[in-house]
C-alpha cells in the first residue's frame, strides 16, 4: 500500500501516554502542559476508567491547548471522542475497533496509530491504512499487563527491518534505556511513567528530549 505522508518521524520524538493513576492527583492537563514545555512532541489522551462526558471534556481541553502549538493529540481506542473533540487522530489496540472501520469514520486525513504485538502484527501492518506503529511492548512494564512478551531491543531491530513506517516504541521506555531503544531502530519514545509519576514533569522530559535529539541528530556529511 503506497501512502501520502500524514505525519512527521519527529512529531513522534517523545510520546507522553498519559494515565492519571500515574501522577498522583497531580491535574492532568497542568502536567502534560509542563510535559510539553519540557519537549513532548505528541500526546496520547488513555483513559479507560473514567465517564464520557468527563472523558470528552478532557479531551476537548486538551485539544484547545495542543492544537495551536502544533502537538498533535491521539486519542487511545475512542474514535467518537477524537471526532467530537477535534483531535487529530486515535491510536488502537489489538482489540480496538478495526483500522478500516476508524479510517472510514474519521477520513483520509485522520491519524491513525496501531500497536504491533507480533511478528504477524507487523506483516498486516503493511496492507493498512495507518500512519505509525506502536511496538508494544519493548520491556516488560506495570503499565499495561494486558500484553504479550516483550520485543527486546532485537525484536524492535526485526520490526524497523520489516517496515518502513514510523516506529513509536512503548513499554519501560526510560531515560536508562532510551539510547538503547533508539539506537535498534525506533523513531520515537513513548513513556508513561517516566513523565506521568516524575517529581518534576518538565524536567523529565527536557532530559528524555536532550537524549532523543543526540542520538537522532542527523551524522554530518564527510567533507
Amino acid at each position: 500500500m503506497v501512502r501520502t505522508p500524514r505525519l512527521s518521524p519527529e512529531a513522534l520524538r517523545l510520546y507522553l501516554v498519559t494515565d492519571r493513576a500515574l501522577a498522583h492527583g497531580r491535574d492532568l492537563e497542568a502536567l502534560v502542559a509542563q510535559a510539553v514545555e519540557g519537549g513532548v512532541s505528541c500526546v496520547q489522551l488513555r483513559e479507560k476508567a473514567i465517564n464520557t462526558r468527563d472523558f470528552l471534556a478532557l479531551a476537548t481541553a486538551l485539544q484547545a491547548r495542543l492544537g495551536p502549538l502544533g502537538i498533535p493529540l491521539f486519542i487511545n481506542d475512542r474514535v467518537d471522542i477524537a471526532l467530537a473533540c477535534g483531535a487529530p487522530g486515535v491510536h488502537l489496540g489489538q482489540s480496538d475497533l478495526p483500522v478500516a472501520d476508524a479510517r472510514r469514520l474519521l477520513g483520509p486525513e485522520a491519524l491513525i496509530g496501531w500497536s504491533v504485538e507480533t511478528p504477524e502484527d507487523v506483516a498486516r501492518a503493511q496492507t493498512l491504512d495507518v500512519d505509525y506503529l506502536g511496538v508494544s511492548p519493548v520491556f516488560a512494564t506495570p503499565t499495561k499487563t494486558d500484553t504479550l512478551p516483550p520485543w527486546g531491543l532485537e525484536g524492535l531491530a526485526s520490526v524497523r527491518r520489516q517496515t518502513r513506517l514510523p516506529l513509536v516504541a512503548i513499554g519501560g521506555v526510560n531515560l536508562g534505556n532510551a539510547a538503547e531503544v533508539l539506537q535498534a531502530g525506533a523513531d520515537g519514545l513513548a513513556v508513561v511513567s517516566a513523565i506521568c509519576s516524575a517529581p518534576e514533569p518538565r524536567a523529565a522530559a527536557q532530559a528524555l528530549r536532550q537524549c532523543i535529539d543526540i542520538h537522532t541528530r542527523p551524522k554530518a556529511l564527510n567533507p
